[in-house]
């Protein structure tokens, strides 16, 4: 998934067309993106945040949020929107006993829209990028647009989408010339596994952070006491900086956890060093001497992953995979073709040696 800025300005880091820099801000990303984890029925494998945009790779547990009691479900949706006054009461322990059987019917109703979006992508992104944004204009003193209208999002259909998008999105500031090493590309999942306490204390310091006065006002525009009870308001910031960090997704080879990713946390910080050197704009062209012992195991074409490993996902349209998953893909949607299939056979299917 990816969300960029507009009106020409930075999300992070040096703006040089008015000289600010507001590197502080990737903080304020990174810290949001685990909390709305946390609270969402929805993982986080992978995050990037650059100057002017961020990627990142998600994974919906919808089995998780389908195994929460309506309770739970009430006070997670709570913790980021105020919910109706009838949701409020019930949550209120001295005045639950008080809701007659009607009102109880409408909180179980709540319930089921509310367990709904907790699986929802366009939520997620949502509470992230209005939440941001209300900052960030609060900050720059000025209102209106910060995102462009809507996430680009792609579909990964198997192991090798997966290792693909992730190592896409770990290895970006590698690509953009801004880091030369893996180890020193900041604000990404991979250097927060890498260094947990140096991310963990980043975050802390970011959420510690006093919300600039009136931040909460700024987008969407109306402070929640202006919102009509049967709409529900976004929490204003000092409501959320409390909220519980979730740790990201862990690596397991085995395939058992259905809700890790799928492969060795070794063999993936392998590639990833590999990757990195192939992609540095300083070492195009550079080839290792051996293949990843990942790409080995899933079959893929190494030469051609690496080969196309700066521009792999723009190869595909709203789903990437093996040819065979594309196909699937296509026939649930009911179309007849799919963009990415010559990238999928190039790259996902290794080629015969005669």
């Amino acid at each position: 998934m990816v969300s960029r800025c507009v009106r020409r300005a930075f999300l992070c880091g040096q703006d040089h067309h008015t000289g600010q820099n507001f590197d502080h801000r990737r903080g304020w990303i990174e810290a949001r993106i685990r909390q709305l984890a946390a609270v969402f029925a929805i993982d986080v494998a992978a995050y990037a945040v650059m100057s002017n945009h961020y990627h990142i790779v998600l994974r919906i547990d919808q089995g998780r949020a389908q195994g929460w009691s309506d309770e739970a479900v009430l006070r997670r949706w709570t913790g980021v929107f105020s919910g109706p006054p009838v949701v409020q009461r019930y949550l209120d322990p001295q005045a639950r006993d008080t809701l007659h059987d009607a009102e109880l019917t409408q909180v179980r109703e709540w319930a089921g829209i509310y367990r709904s979006r907790l699986v929802d992508l366009s939520w997620f992104m949502r509470v992230l990028n209005e939440t941001i944004a209300r900052k960030a204009n609060a900050e720059d003193g000025v209102r209106g647009r910060f995102w462009e209208g809507r996430f680009k999002s792609q579909a990964l259909l198997d192991e090798q989408a997966i290792l693909s998008a992730m190592a896409y999105v770990d290895l970006n500031p590698i690509r953009a010339g801004i880091a030369d090493t893996p180890e020193t590309s900041e604000h990404t999942s991979l250097e927060a596994r890498l260094y947990p306490d140096k991310a963990e204390a980043r975050m802390q310091a970011a959420l510690a952070k006093r919300p600039v006065q009136g931040d909460e006002a700024v987008v969407p525009g109306k402070s929640e006491a202006n919102i009509p009870h049967w709409r529900d308001a976004l929490r204003c910031e000092h409501r959320l900086a409390p909220l519980a960090v979730a740790p990201l997704m862990p690596f397991d080879a085995t395939g058992r956890e259905p809700w890790a990713v799928p492969f060795a946390w070794g063999d993936y910080l392998e590639l990833v060093e590999m990757l990195g050197r192939c992609v540095h704009p300083a070492k195009r062209g550079y080839m290792p001497a051996q293949t990843p012992k990942l790409l080995d195991r899933l079959g893929m074409d190494a030469e051609a992953f690496i080969a196309h490993g700066t521009s792999l996902l723009q190869a595909f349209g709203h789903a990437v995979g093996k040819p065979a998953k594309l196909v699937e893909h296509a026939a649930c949607r009911q179309v007849k073709f799919l963009h990415g299939m010559g990238a999928a056979r190039r790259v996902f299917e290794r080629r015969a040696v005669l």
